[in-house]
């Protein structure tokens, strides 16, 4: 006995047909479930060349091999297609409760492809699967489907659903929307709302009520009893968020140390991801005014978005599956100026920085308004920000025409109009409707690719590489390019991934500078950084549960307990490298070209810039991913994984094994 449910379901939309398939144990034993899982059966199923919009592409949800097994922390789930936006490989990542109702339906992952005639939402209780009419909540935004459906659906159901479905931008097709659940949660990148709506499918409605299975249950509670005593030890005093600011002035300075990875579960549990806004803004990792600027151009702005300003406002501490940390919340923000909702999640960080400093924006309450709208709306913040941003600088440089804006002066910090242009983003609608796939596609369109910042064709995520070097590296080696959650050098020195693997060298106290070389040793941290975060999306676990280390969150033990294995993390690390090279080797069967994949100059620090904390930094990006390449065995030219290396992970036998 061990954590899979050892079947999947592939729905074809196109005919109304349902299967569910069984699972051969050598692929949860080679990859485990979620992104794993995904990579396995993508790569085999998707053809070459398949219309991203079209319905040969597959639409994938999965949760990861511990949901469900009382695995502190691990209630993350993948959904995984082939991207809209870059033409490779597209995933996102989501929490929420969504994760286990898929287990409890009796699957570890639902596999959806084809297109329906009309709009439809997926209903599974466990027992039947239907395809059923979503005419009545089409046009509806998430949040306004989510509690239709659910006054439908939970009077008849034996337990109250668990629903994921998109707002208007994936119904529109936006090339940078996501897939939404709880109300404003968002699986947000890669485009996956967009594959969602071209297939007519609304929501996935999960209703199951299956035990989940876990080799020794009593092991995995233990782990987690002793993870939580910890965290309860541990506590902040109200108040410390003023002196993040300044403390992310010091950090901007000094040189690099490994941090203790307890110290994230304070401040996630404290404020929220908006912990990081602060320290971000003063330290050079945040990007300010389109990736240009620098603290000077945003001065004073840390404490505009101090957390405390925000944790004011909270009614509610939210809290995914499986979750002692609680870094989600809901504030009030009835009243508020802009508001047009009564309440919203609490924005994250990439959120508030996407629509802060990246724009000079100095208003607090138009991101809270802007987070509920795009929370509705199913739309990344992230890639909203970064083309929005890309438009300001288009206009205060001519680039762009106030006739070709509609009207609206694009300048600095000028809140109205970038409230009204993101609403024309949602909508389609005018100068909106050129935007809503993204910063790539309108500056093709229109001109400006100098100040367009996207990493294959994705927006890239709200930290700076010229800060972290290593952030760099995955921001283009990546199979989805332009993730900031893959690896950076201040995770790593959080994670003493060297107490677990043989290879990985250890995180010690240095001079920034030598994270711009391209050693063999820096290839070995990015390798492992990567590897490491593929076995944790595979396992379903959750980024800060990643950053506290593996003392503390022990992702190994909780593994071994709930699968009934006794392997070391060795063994471990290499399910997460094997993951990633079927990722790049779908990339390659598409014909997606990883070696024409760069950093922005810009981002590069082309020129340098000439202030601030990140004055000076030039990046070695190209030499350093080519390090990265030889460092997983693939070719440092193309990125191409070898033949030699796909033999050694058993990949051509594992993709011969079909369900």
């Amino acid at each position: 006995m061990n954590s899979f449910m050892g079947k999947i379901l592939r729905v074809d939309l196109s005919t109304g047909r349902f299967e569910s398939l069984d699972v051969p144990q050598e692929v949860y034993e080679a990859v485990l479930a979620g992104k794993g899982l995904e990579a396995w059966y993508l790569y085999n199923n998707i053809p070459a060349g398949a219309d991203p919009l079209g319905p040969e592409n597959i639409l994938a949800f999965a949760p990861g091999a511990l949901c469900g097994t009382g695995a502190f922390l691990t209630g993350r789930w993948t959904v995984a297609c082939k991207s809209p936006l870059t033409g490779g490989w597209g995933d996102a990542n989501c929490g929420g409760l969504f994760a286990p109702a898929i287990k409890q339906c009796g699957y570890d992952a639902i596999f959806v492809s084809g297109i329906a005639e009309k709009p439809v939402y997926l209903f599974c209780d466990g027992k039947t699967v239907e395809l059923r009419d979503a005419a009545p909540y089409w046009g509806l935004d998430a949040t306004e489907a989510e509690l239709a459906l659910h006054r439908e659906l939970d009077p008849v159901c034996r337990k109250k659903p668990c629903i994921a479905l998109i707002g208007p931008a994936g119904e529109k097709c936006s090339l940078i929307s996501g897939i939404c659940n709880e109300g404003g949660r968002i699986a947000a990148r890669s485009g996956v709302g967009a594959v969602m709506g071209s297939k007519k499918l609304k929501a996935v409605v999960l209703a199951g009520a299956r035990p989940l299975p876990c080799a020794d249950r009593e092991k995995v509670q233990a782990l987690s009893r002793e993870l939580g005593r910890k965290l309860l030890k541990m506590t902040l005093p109200n108040g410390l968020g003023v002196f993040l600011g300044p403390g992310g002035r010091a950090m901007g300075h000094l040189p690099y140390m490994p941090l203790d990875g307890s110290m994230t579960s304070l401040m996630f549990r404290q404020w929220g991801t908006q912990a990081n806004t602060s320290l971000a803004i003063t330290s050079g990792d945040g990007p300010i005014k389109n990736w240009a600027g620098t603290p000077k151009d945003a001065r004073l702005m840390d404490m505009v978005y101090n957390p405390e300003r925000i944790n004011k406002i909270e009614s509610a501490k939210y809290h995914c599956y499986s979750c002692p940390l609680g870094c989600g919340g809901k504030l009030n923000i009835r009243g508020r100026k802009y508001a047009e909702f009564d309440e919203t999640h609490k924005p994250e960080y990439e959120t508030i920085e996407a629509f802060g400093p990246l724009l000079l924006n100095w208003s607090m309450d138009s991101i809270l308004q802007l987070n509920e709208l795009l929370n509705r709306a199913g739309m990344d913040s992230i890639s909203a920000g970064n083309t929005v941003a890309w438009a300001i600088e288009c206009y205060e440089n001519g680039i762009l025409t106030k006739e070709q804006t509609d009207g609206l002066e694009l300048n600095w910090g000028n809140t109205e109009a970038i409230l009204a242009l993101v609403n024309k983003m949602v909508a389609r609608e005018g100068f909106g409707d050129a935007l809503a796939d993204g910063v790539k596609r309108a500056s093709e369109r229109f001109g400006g690719k100098e100040y367009a910042m996207h990493v294959g064709g994705q927006e890239p995520g709200m930290h700076d590489a010229r800060n972290d070097p290593q952030l760099g590296i995955h921001f283009v080696a990546e199979p989805a390019p332009g993730k900031h959650t893959v690896g950076m050098g201040i995770e790593y020195g959080a994670m003493s991934l060297c107490d677990i693997c043989s290879w990985a060298p250890p995180a010690r106290l240095h001079p920034k500078s030598r994270d711009l070389e391209d050693t063999e040793e820096l290839a070995l941290i990015s390798k492992a950084n990567a590897c490491y975060t593929m076995l944790v999306d595979g396992a379903g676990g959750c980024y800060y549960g990643q950053m506290m280390g593996v003392h503390m969150w022990k992702l190994i033990d909780y593994l071994n307990a709930a699968e009934g294995w006794d392997y070391d993390g060795d063994h471990y690390m290499e399910i997460g490298e094997r993951i990633q090279c079927l990722r790049q080797l779908f990339n390659i069967k598409q014909g997606f070209d990883p070696a024409a994949v760069k950093l922005p100059d810009r981002m590069q620090g082309i020129p340098p810039l000439p202030s601030g904390p990140l004055k000076g930094i030039t990046l070695k990006n190209k030499e350093q991913v080519a390090a990265h390449w030889r460092a997983f065995g693939w070719d440092d030219k193309t990125g191409v994984p070898l033949r030699s290396t796909v033999e050694r992970l058993g990949i051509r036998t594992l993709t011969e094994v079909t369900p």
